[in-house]
């Protein structure tokens, strides 16, 4: 959409978890930006767009996905994930650091942003590397890479080994406004795990972490959040026994946050039979009651967000035995659909559901986006919530076809996604 272009979205269920809006209505789009509510105010030609009753909602904000690019372009470039993205509904993407070579610098952090604006359709906002090559030994310049734009540090899908390189990791990002984002994984029991310690991985013949490893991480890190009055966030969060301790340290009033990804709120480690490698991820499907206490976290809060987790792999990724397979699944066109599975099921209110994805993830991030009010960026998605369709990889949009949701029949389809007021899919 070129600056002064209008567009009025007309006969839209206009939802809004930031401000608790769900009406019937109209909404008045110029340069890029809300400008009212009601639809009033549209100069003569302006473009209209029927909704036809279907739901208007925020453009969603994925804060975790990996892309293939730089380093393993094989797997997946940005401009292949902004395609998956567009489909899925989300205009703002958190790009991991742990690429090859890894966001260490502040010139790699300002390439994925630039790499992020030339798409013209999805915001890249990176994590900078908590540690250099996201190693876990020596802390990188978070003053630097924050300048650089840098949202918050991690290393991504390894865990931060060291409690003394964790606590000063908290005690820096704290010192600038940010904060560490762990996977919660103790690595001396999960290294070279293909599955979650038990009866299945002991039938398979599996190498294996027990569930507890993540508890254990979490008790560590919520330990040091205390310690330093840091803010430590959790990903991919998948045990009730590291959801109890969340829960608590909220309570207690630590600055301690957490995410959770589609597989484990909607998969067991069921899926994994027939040595499934699609379904191979990190952390490890996980026991039905672990996906349940999931569920509930999500409804009661202390699950801050949802995150594709986004983990890009080609065929010679996945086409080997299970126990060598790479874990990581894509997540970007399916986040919504799966995410509505649990309205769907009961488990979830709409309201509550498109907040994770949106709302939530942008109070986390403190962004702009993520709300339908005048002044707020134009991102949008229009969602039938009961258009059925299926998964199938090897149709998706993107690079990337690894999805563990293969075959999964799902209702809630994206219509269309709005970026700035720009038309970029449907």
């Amino acid at each position: 959409m070129s600056p002064g272009t209008s567009t009025v979205f007309r006969n839209a269920r206009l939802l809004c978890p930031a401000t608790g809006r769900d009406a019937a209505g109209s909404l008045l789009v110029e340069g890029g930006r809300i400008v009212s509510l009601d639809g009033t105010g549209a100069p003569e030609g302006a473009e209209v767009i029927d909704c036809g009753g279907a739901i208007l909602a925020p453009g969603l904000i994925d804060i975790r996905a990996s892309l293939g690019e730089p380093g393993h372009e094989h797997r997946e470039t940005i401009e292949s994930a902004a395609e998956a993205a567009a489909a899925g509904g989300i205009t703002t993407l958190c790009a991991l650091p742990d690429s090859t070579p890894a966001l260490d610098d502040p010139a790699l952090v300002g390439f994925i942003l630039r790499r992020g604006e030339s798409t013209g359709s999805l915001t890249i906002l990176p994590y900078g590397a908590a540690t250099r090559g996201c190693l876990g030994t020596e802390l990188t310049e978070f003053g630097l890479l924050s300048e650089a734009g840098a949202i918050a540090f991690t290393d991504g899908a390894r865990a931060i080994e060291s409690a003394r390189t964790m606590r000063l990791a908290l005690s820096y990002a704290r010192a600038f406004g940010s904060f560490i984002v762990q996977h919660p994984e103790e690595p001396s029991l999960s290294r070279n795990a293909a599955a979650t310690e038990g009866e299945m991985a002991t039938r398979m013949g599996l190498p294996s972490a027990p569930a507890a490893a993540e508890a254990m991480m979490v008790a560590r890190d919520i330990a040091l959040a205390r310690l330093t009055r840091g803010h430590v966030h959790f990903a991919h969060v998948s045990t009730a026994a590291a959801l109890d301790l969340i829960r608590a340290a909220k309570e207690e009033g630590l600055r301690v946050t957490c995410d959770t990804a589609p597989p484990y709120f909607d998969l067991n480690e069921t899926a994994i039979g027939d040595f499934r490698t699609y379904a191979k991820l990190s952390p490890p499907l996980r026991r039905e009651e672990d996906r349940r206490a999931v569920v509930a976290a999500l409804a009661d809060g202390t699950i801050d967000a949802i995150a594709s987790d986004h983990q890009p792999r080609d065929a010679d990724d996945k086409r080997v035995p299970f126990a060598q397979a790479e874990p990581g699944g894509a997540g970007l066109a399916t986040l919504l659909g799966v995410t509505l599975a649990r309205h769907h099921a009961g488990d979830l209110p709409l309201m509550r559901s498109l907040e994770l994805l949106t709302a939530a993830p942008a109070k986390l991030l403190d962004l702009e986006s993520g709300r339908l009010a005048p002044g707020a960026p134009a991102d949008l998605v229009l969602i039938d919530l009961d258009r059925a369709w299926k998964v199938e990889a090897g149709r998706l949009p993107g690079k990337a076809q690894n999805s563990p949701f293969d075959g999964r029949a799902l209702e809630g389809r994206v219509l269309g996604t709005w970026k700035a007021g720009a038309r970029v899919h449907g």
